[in-house]
């Protein structure tokens, strides 16, 4: 991999935190500590490459990356989690089931066991030119010093440390960090990344967000300039490499090897979910909860029966979100097999108002993955099926994981005259889709890559 100026945050740990010896108070000191976490974490990250690839793989990835002569030996163990972790988790479990962002990598599987050979190496036509183009240019525009706290390494734990919480404290430049000119040099990276529809999805969470955070009076947390980009990696054509947007209610990873793409894990959400805007109203989270509701209500009585596990539902239900990236979850619900053909269309359009916020040639690739193991997929719903209804639905599969979660009222409810906290509603919803089984952000393919390519050997 070509030489890169290396950000102080993927420099090899050295047992001393950075900074010890100067004064920071404030974001630096924040940022500092959280530097210092990520090396300890990557250090510590030694245990799963050596379960799933050897040792030997893990020195040539780190050293690849560092610079430095790498040990098999974790170094350390942080003390905390990052701070902004869910609201509700046990306190520094970092999010639900009692996970920690600390924790070895694995992925979302059925029984703690992951299932091989799913995903490989090869080219799928995808055309990366556009956002390799792109993501230079972005960094290119930023200063040295925008750069150093931007650019990771690609297996860097930053592609972990995401939350859709708005309080959380993030890394990289934020849009409100930018200039006019970075800021189109940003928008143009997620343009050669989304469809058309995927970018007006983000720029209306946005434009949602700082409507809302307006109508409470709060804009200081809730705004559309309080989302940050980081990259990971060097753009390449051959080498892996990604980038992150991350912010309220929007999280997109994105990970590029070759002609492949990994578009997981993102999360879409918003409250409310529609408000008026300049005297329009402005709706976003729509698509899936219309394809949500599309397929559970072309069952029959008799498969609703077997997909919907309750009734009612819950004010948060989601499994997967923030700081979950290792949650097992075995197969509920109604499984596709029993699903006629026309029930499949259905099914798929739930992951497709997903997968279509990829650019074109990225969604079919991705659909095509979720068609061939449409018989192993299963949908489990809970809720009402009515239009206005409430629900949670997830789809599961060895390949994909959806879930749309219509929930209470939260911090932004009086934006649209809600009380806190009251039943749920879908004017609050998250949604989020992954890829089990080891592939959230690329990171099967990354752990191919470093066993297979000889000049990684």
């Amino acid at each position: 991999m070509a030489e890169q100026e290396r950000p102080v945050a993927t420099t090899e740990f050295d047992g001393e935190e950075p900074g010890a010896h100067e004064p920071r108070t404030g974001r630096q000191a924040h940022a500092d500590r959280r530097n210092f976490m990520r090396k300890v974490f990557f250090a510590g990250g030694a245990t799963a490459v050596a379960t799933m690839g050897g040792a030997g793989a893990w020195a040539a990835l780190a050293a690849d990356e560092t610079g430095a002569t790498a040990s098999a030996d974790p170094s350390g163990t942080p003390s905390g989690t990052p701070s902004g972790a869910p609201s509700g988790a046990p306190a520094g479990a970092g999010g639900p089931g009692n996970q920690s962002v600390t924790e070895d990598f694995f992925g979302l599987t059925t029984d703690g066991r992951k299932i091989d050979d799913l995903f490989t190496v090869h080219s799928e036509g995808v055309a990366t030119a556009p956002v390799i183009a792109a993501a230079n240019a972005f960094l290119a525009g930023l200063s040295a010093t925008q750069k150093s706290s931007t650019q990771f390494t690609v297996h860097s734990t930053e592609w972990r440390l995401w939350s859709n919480v708005d309080a959380y404290d993030r890394q990289g430049v934020s849009i409100a960090d930018l200039s006019d000119e970075q800021q189109a040099l940003g928008k143009a990276l997620l343009k050669s990344a989304l469809s058309a529809e995927g970018l007006e999805t983000t720029e209306r969470i946005r434009r949602i967000n700082q409507a809302a955070g307006e109508a409470i009076d709060n804009t200081d947390s809730f705004n559309e300039e309080a989302f940050h980009y980081t990259v990971m990696g060097t753009p390449s054509a051959t080498e892996p490499w990604g980038f992150q947007f991350d912010g309220h209610h929007l999280v997109i990873n994105y990970f590029v090897l070759g002609g492949q793409v990994v578009m997981s894990p993102c999360f879409w959400g918003s409250e409310p979910t529609e408000i008026e805007i300049d005297g329009t109203t402005v709706s976003v989270c729509k698509e899936e909860v219309t394809a949500s509701l599309a397929f559970i209500n072309s069952l029959t009585e008799a498969q609703r029966t077997v997909a919907v596990e309750s009734t009612t539902k819950s004010n948060e239900s989601m499994k997967a979100g923030a700081f979950a990236d290792n949650a097992v979850q075995e197969y509920t619900g109604i499984r596709g097999t029993a699903l006629t053909g026309a029930q499949k269309l259905k099914l798929l359009g739930i992951v497709e108002a997903f997968a279509g916020r990829a650019r074109a040639d990225v969604a079919e690739a991705r659909l095509a993955e979720v068609r061939a193991r449409l018989n192993d997929t299963y949908v489990t719903w809970a809720g009402g099926i009515a239009d206005d209804s409430a629900f949670y639905v997830r789809v599961h599969s060895p390949v994909v994981w959806v879930e749309v979660d219509c929930q209470a009222p939260g911090p932004l409810a009086g934006a649209y005259g809600a009380s806190q906290g009251s039943g749920a509603t879908q004017m609050h919803v998250h949604s989020i889709i992954r890829t089990p089984n080891g592939n959230d952000y690329g990171k099967e393919l990354l752990r191919q890559h470093y066993l297979t390519s000889p000049h990684h050997r």
